[in-house]
């Protein structure tokens, strides 16, 4: 096939008419904070508009490549619900969504541009910009470079690449004018056109850079709407330069301000930053973590500009593209942990059980002791499912505590009081024909009673010598209904020992 019928076959493919969006990762690391907003706003985008969501993997940069990255990516995304319709793994009209497997046609592409006058060949020795720069703006890297390539002669230069010199192509930017590009957030941008480097579209080795492959897969795969972060701004130019070259339509840009640790310093792994999986092992749900994530540059509008949570249909049909700010986003942990309480407590018994019990069983390690019981007493304890373990440590064995626990002010106890009520409490406990939470509280409550005192004067000194902790998950019913009548037994002897030693 030749070119020309190769190109038309190509162009024959595009699809027109829907909103079509793209995420387009590079496996070269965890999937962070502000990858995954760029997957959920992409997403959105597309679904708002009842539009075509397509995940493609951006490869090209072999050396910094990831083991075991892909499958995070996908994982994921599968675990947010943001499900592609087009992609490597479930195929699609434009494939292949690999970018390593779309190799020869970015050749093809490059020798049109050198054709058409906007790309030249270079055979100058290596330059470090031929290197991919998918994590560095063109503004940080940028020095003009005076490339005596651009002035050969094409014929000359074409015959020199085709007789086998090492060669890589740059796009030819215009040496005078000015390029002018938009954006949904930042508005109508102009740059003059000497401030604009020719950077390599083609590698010696044959593959494109990311500059070159995004704007080629874009076109091809039919994009409407390309989302990035605001650090490609500066090369939105080019962008906008090599679209007008292959006579193309440009999409519509969306670039996102940086998610920051704080006003200085954008997060990052390498200083103790999260990134997605990091923040599920901590403890946190995936769905307060999208909604978090959602909210971190991007303002509903309208009657529901005051509503903080929605859920991932919700987001679907609230999201405006409009909403989305051009000011840098702070990720504020103790935010996320604000939300992620919040979607602990609306679920359901049930549901809480199911993601908690793993948590529950890191400290509770007696299969006598059931989860099912301890779960209803965390639901609206904790705001991180991480925070379980370190609330449970007393079942499965009494820790060491200070007999100063026994004193409370509130519950006027102290040692000499507590050690009378346990002395007290424990025939009538130990002569329960039942052992449950019902019976419990009725034969505390009734001691109380007869006593003539407030019931926490009974439960304080119980609850110590059972768990041996001021601060608990469930008061001491539920407590010594979970730890059992033989162990709840021996722990309040062990209080009356302790107290008896003092």
């Amino acid at each position: 096939m030749n070119d020309e019928k190769f190109f038309e076959e190509m162009e024959a493919r595009v699809p027109h008419g829907k909103v079509r969006t793209r995420f387009a990762p590079s496996p070269t690391g965890y999937m962070h904070i502000g990858n995954l907003r760029t997957a959920l706003y992409t997403y959105l985008i597309a679904k708002k508009d009842d539009g075509t969501f397509i995940f493609r993997l951006e490869d090209t940069d072999k050396k910094r490549e990831v083991e075991g990255a892909e499958q995070v990516i996908y994982n994921t995304l599968k675990e947010c619900g943001l499900n592609h319709d087009e992609g490597p793994d479930i195929g699609g009209p434009v494939g292949p969504y690999v970018q390593s497997e779309r190799r020869e046609l970015y050749g093809k592409y490059a020798k049109m541009l050198v054709e058409r006058g906007h790309a030249y060949y270079c055979f100058c020795d290596k330059h470090e910009d031929e290197a991919d720069d998918t994590e560095v703006s063109a503004a940080e890297k940028f020095v003009k470079i005076a490339d005596p390539c651009r002035l050969l002669d094409p014929a000359e230069a074409k015959r020199r690449a085709e007789a086998g010199e090492p060669y890589v192509i740059r796009q030819k930017v215009p040496e005078t004018g000015t390029t002018t590009f938009h954006d949904i957030s930042y508005g109508e941008i102009t740059v003059p056109n000497d401030s604009l480097d020719d950077q390599v579209l083609l590698k010696r080795d044959g593959l494109p850079t990311y500059n070159f492959a995004n704007v080629v897969d874009d076109h091809l795969m039919g994009i409407t709407h390309v989302v990035r972060g605001s650090e490609y701004l500066a090369s939105s130019p080019k962008y906008n330069l090599l679209y007008e070259g292959f006579g193309w339509d440009i999409p519509e840009y969306v670039h996102c301000s940086p998610v920051m640790r704080d006003a200085q310093h954008k997060m990052s792994k390498r200083h103790g930053d999260p990134s997605y999986e990091d923040l599920r092992n901590e403890g946190f749900l995936t769905e307060a973590i999208l909604n978090y994530v959602a909210l971190l540059g991007w303002s509903p509008r309208g009657e529901i500009a005051e509503q903080e949570f929605f859920t991932l249909d919700e987001l679907k049909k609230a999201f405006d593209i409009s909403g989305i700010s051009k000011s840098p986003a702070i990720f504020d942990i103790e935010k996320l942990k604000y939300f992620n309480a919040a979607y602990i407590r609306e679920m359901t018994p049930e549901e809480f059980l199911k993601v908690a019990e793993p948590y529950i069983r890191k400290a509770v390690k007696k299969e006598s002791i059931s989860p099912a019981k301890i779960a209803p007493l965390l639901q609206q304890r904790c705001e991180m499912l991480s925070d379980i373990p370190e609330k449970l440590d007393f079942f499965d064995e009494l820790p060491e505590y200070d007999i100063e626990f026994y004193t409370n002010k509130k519950s006027k106890t102290n040692a000499e009081v507590s050690l009378d009520m346990l002395n007290k409490a424990l025939p009538r406990l130990e002569a329960l024909e039942s052992w449950d939470e019902e019976s419990i509280k009725s034969c505390l409550t009734g001691l109380a009673e007869e006593l003539g005192c407030k019931n926490a004067m009974v439960m304080w000194p119980v609850r110590i010598a059972a768990a041996g902790k001021l601060v608990t998950p469930g008061g001491v019913v539920e407590i010594c209904d979970i730890l059992g009548r033989e162990e709840s037994i021996r722990r309040i002897k062990k209080g009356i020992e302790k107290l008896e030693n003092a």
